[in-house]
Order: structure tokens, then sequence, then C-alpha cells
């Protein structure tokens, strides 16, 4: 893993609000921390998150992703690596992206690429997951950050963090539970791997405790 004494560069995915964006934004504001926003790559003109990049100074980069919803047209991950590299992304974050990558960024960034998902992986993959831990009746939810690999939410789990759900939660409640820890932890996985100090031994990630 990377291990350097300059600012580690991420480029972070994301197609919505871009909350977990602005948290890792707002982290990478203080020069002491490890890492700093290299760019935003976004597959919707209209998102919300790039206006959190223009807040931040942070350049974006709109794909044409192609009209079929969670896939990109082809072409278009060579676009994006194109992208990153001309930024100098070392490590990509998907934070909310919606579209599935199969090929040229898992690819050239083997290793580099995280997720985060508002659930305890393995359980509850793919959308909706809050509202699927609610509807399964679970009394612990929470949120994983976890390497991408080509399989579906399935690669090495870096983090995780855990909330209650309480008799009086709803979805929406357990939503916002959930997505104050992914803001919490997202910063933390991005500084570790920053630091060097993530190391993958078959399916577990060591290097992650204080």
């Amino acid at each position: 893993m990377l291990v350097s004494t300059a600012r580690c560069r991420v480029g972070v995915f994301a197609s919505g609000r871009g909350s977990n964006f602005k948290a890792l934004a707002e982290r990478c504001a203080d020069p002491a921390f490890s890492c700093i926003v290299a760019c935003l790559i976004t597959d919707d003109p209209s998102a919300p998150a790039i206006a959190v990049a223009d807040a931040f100074q942070i350049p974006v980069h709109v794909i044409d992703a192609g009209p079929r919803r969670g896939r990109l047209r082809p072409g278009a991950e060579a676009e994006i690596v194109r992208h990153c590299r001309a930024d100098g992304v070392q490590l990509i974050l998907l934070a909310g992206f919606m579209r599935i990558l199969e090929g040229d960024v898992l690819q050239e960034f083997a290793g580099h690429v995280m997720n985060i998902h508002p659930s305890l992986l393995p359980g509850f993959k793919g959308l909706n997951a809050q509202h699927q831990a609610f509807d399964y009746g679970v009394k612990i939810a929470g949120c994983t950050v976890h390497f991408v690999d080509a399989s579906l939410d399935g690669g090495p789990i870096i983090l995780q963090s855990t909330v209650l759900v309480e008799d009086n939660d709803d979805v929406d409640s357990l939503r916002a539970k959930i997505l104050s820890e992914e803001h919490r932890i997202v910063a933390r996985a991005a500084d570790l791997f920053a630091r060097g100090r993530l190391r993958v031994e078959g399916r577990r990630v060591l290097g992650t405790e204080d």
C-alpha cells in the first residue's frame, strides 16, 4: 500500500448529495491531515455533490456514463482513468457512486479503490441497505468501508461501525444514524491507507487498530 511523506491524493466518485464527500473534504481542509481531495468524478451533471466540490475548490469531471442505470457505457472507465491519472489520484473513494465499475478503473487502481456502504457487510448488499436492515428487524445496524473488487459489495472489509436500532426508530432516523457513522469512518479509512497502515491477508484487512 501507499507509503509517502506527501498527502495522499483522493479521487471521490459520487452521484448524489455527496455528504460523505463533504465529510472527507472538511477533514482534508486541515493541512495536517494525511489526505487531500484531488477531484470529484460524477455521472450526473445536476448532482448536489458538484456544489460541495465548488465550495472546496475541488476540480469536477462529469462523465457521460450512458443511459443504462447502474452501468457505465463502453469507454467511460477509460475516460475516468485518464482524469484520475491527470489529477494524480492515488486512492479512489466511491461515495454514493451509482454505477458499477467492471474494467479499467479496478485494473488500473487495483487495491486502491474503497467504497462506503450503509450496512454491516456482508449483510444487506446493494441498494436501499438501510431499508433492508430495518425491514429485516435487526437490532444492530451500521456501515462498512471496504476495498472494491469485481464482486457486488464483496471486497475485503476495512472498517465497520454499528448503531442501535431502537423501538422509536423508523427508516429515516436509522438512515441518519448510519450516515453520521459513515462520515466518521470514511475519513479514518482514507487516513489509514494514506499512512500505509493497511495490509490485506486473504480476506482480512489488518492495521486498522490504534
